[in-house]
Order: structure tokens, then C-alpha cells, then sequence
């Protein structure tokens, strides 16, 4: 019997009717209420050149984009304890803690920073957009929060550096706050020891600062496009590059980029782009070796 939906009749029509009504509306809650809080714990190797012996195997998690404010207090509690359980030697913090229009959201951020696990060797972190307040343009708002997060022991990289445990790590600061200096970052880099650059923007991976640099970027900021088309790219990404999605990228001279999609959301959809923190495994790296993924826990969801 041929399949003609011109010769249905009404109760049919009425049928198909209904059910892509209820497929329309489970896909809507699935968006809006089951993917936005689905975690992903997602475990890579990260292979560094010169990486020293007592550090080769150690644990670094890299957490992005928590948006306090907009997210639900309950799930980002979920996720730090998650990352908790799993005692990592560094963490690493690649911008957008807060979603605010001034200075409201520091209190709830000031609440949660004690929550936040630390690294057995240290924990570092970078600013992004959204630190920044109403338009990203208040250095006031990013200013007082990072005055609140070294108090608390993160140490924050503004277009600085810190070595710990071996291991040079290099943070700019936003790249579209008002006073963002590329040049301040060329100083930073110490020739011959293992390095990690941490941007909250990917597009800082294409600075020409960076000249022949051939090391790990990690970056957040782009939610995987938060809502991906399945086999399609998601229509809107914040980047100017338009590669820059998620998940890893070789760049020019060796120099490689992984983007986290981040923890949380602006908006409380996500749909085929699910949540994640990232658990890396620190290798010596031998010459363009990729980051492989590894499992080095149990796969555990939040």
C-alpha cells in the first residue's frame, strides 16, 4: 500500500497532527530542562613538551563557563562536588564565573568560591566576557571579583603567569574587555620549560603574539554553540573564527587549542551540545602527538 498523506482523512490528519505537536514538545523539554543540567565528564591526555618526571601522570580538570546567576545554584553545587571527589592536582578556570549587569551576582559567587575544589599543586583561573559585567565594559565588576577569588586562594591570570608544580601557566585576560593588551602577553613565555595558556576566548589562539608558540591553549566561552543541528554546525557561535566550536584543534607550529563547552548556560537551552567538565592526564609529549582520550575515572554524570 503506497503511503499517501494526500488521501488521509481527517482523523488521520488529526493523528499526525498530535504527534508532531508531542514530538515538538518533548524536544522542547528535553532543551530546556534535561540537556542544559546533563553533564559530561569528559577524559583526554594532554601531552606537554618538557613536561617534568613527578608530573607526567597527574590530573589536571578544567571547569569554564559556570555563569553563576543564571544557572541553578543546585546543579553547579553537583558539578564542583563531582570535580571534588576526583582530588586533582590542578584546576584551572577558564572564565564567565558570573552572568550579571553590575556587581549583584558577587555575593552568590562569594557563596559558592569556597566550593570550588582545589588542586593538590594549585588552582588558577582566567576572566571572561560575562566577568565583566553589563556589556562586558565594567572593569569595576571584574576588578571586585577577583579581588573575592584571591582571597579565596584562586590565584587569577590577567595577562600574567605562574609556575606551579613545574609547570608555567599562562593566562590572558578577556579579549573583549576594554584594556585588553595582546603585546603584554609576548613577555610571558619562558623558552625551553613546559607552558599551558588558558583564554576564555578561543580567538586569543589566533593572536600573532603567539608567533611560533607550540603548546595547549584551553578555552571555554563558546557552549559548543549550545544548540547544534545534529551533522550541522549551530548557527550561532561568539567567535570570529568560525572553526572554533569545541572539542580540539591543531593550529599552526604545533600549537594546539581544546575548547570546554562549559558547565553552565546564558540561556537555559542546550540541545545536542551537552555540558561538560574536562579531566585531563598530563603526558611528555612526543613530537604532534594529539590529546587522546583516556578513561582515568569512572564515567560519572551530575
Amino acid at each position: 500500500m503506497t503511503w499517501n498523506p494526500w488521501n488521509w482523512n481527517r482523523r488521520q490528519w488529526m493523528r499526525a497532527g498530535f504527534a508532531s505537536g508531542l514530538s515538538g514538545l518533548a524536544l522542547g523539554l528535553y532543551t530546556w530542562q534535561i540537556e542544559p543540567h546533563w553533564l559530561e565528564w569528559v577524559e583526554r591526555d594532554l601531552p606537554i613538551r618538557g613536561l617534568p618526571d613527578d608530573a607526567v601522570g597527574r590530573t589536571m580538570i578544567q571547569l569554564s563557563d559556570l555563569h553563576i546567576g543564571t544557572v541553578s545554584e543546585s546543579y553547579l553545587l553537583n558539578c564542583l562536588a563531582l570535580t571534588a571527589e576526583h582530588s586533582p592536582d590542578w584546576v584551572v578556570l577558564t572564565g564567565d564565573m558570573m552572568s550579571c549587569q553590575g556587581d549583584e551576582m558577587l555575593e552568590s559567587v562569594s557563596r559558592l568560591l569556597d566550593r570550588i575544589p582545589r588542586g593538590k599543586r594549585g588552582t588558577v583561573a582566567v576572566l571572561g566576557n560575562h566577568d565583566y559585567g553589563h556589556f562586558w565594559m565594567q572593569i569595576h565588576v571584574a576588578d571586585a571579583l577577583v579581588e573575592r577569588m584571591e582571597k579565596a586562594g584562586i590565584s587569577v591570570l590577567r595577562n600574567s603567569r605562574a609556575t606551579i608544580g613545574g609547570l608555567d601557566l599562562i593566562g590572558l585576560d578577556d579579549l573583549w574587555q576594554p584594556n585588553f593588551e595582546a603585546a603584554e602577553v609576548a613577555n610571558l613565555f619562558r623558552k625551553g620549560l613546559p607552558h599551558l595558556v588558558l583564554s576564555h576566548n578561543p580567538d586569543g589562539a589566533d593572536l600573532p603574539v603567539f608567533g611560533r608558540y607550540d603548546g595547549w591553549i584551553l578555552s571555554g566561552h563558546t557552549h559548543g554553540g549550545q544548540c547544534k543541528p545534529p551533522f550541522l554546525r549551530p548557527p550561532i557561535v561568539p567567535t570570529k573564527n568560525p572553526r572554533y566550536v569545541a572539542g580540539e584543534y591543531e593550529l599552526t607550529h604545533g600549537r594546539k587549542l581544546y575548547i570546554n563547552r562549559g558547565i553552565g548556560y546564558t540561556h537555559q537551552l542546550r540541545c545536542n551540545s551537552r555540558p561538560e567538565i574536562t579531566a585531563f592526564r598530563l603526558t611528555r609529549a612526543e613530537m604532534d602527538s594529539p590529546a587522546k582520550p583516556r578513561h582515568l575515572f569512572a564515567n560519572r554524570s551530575a
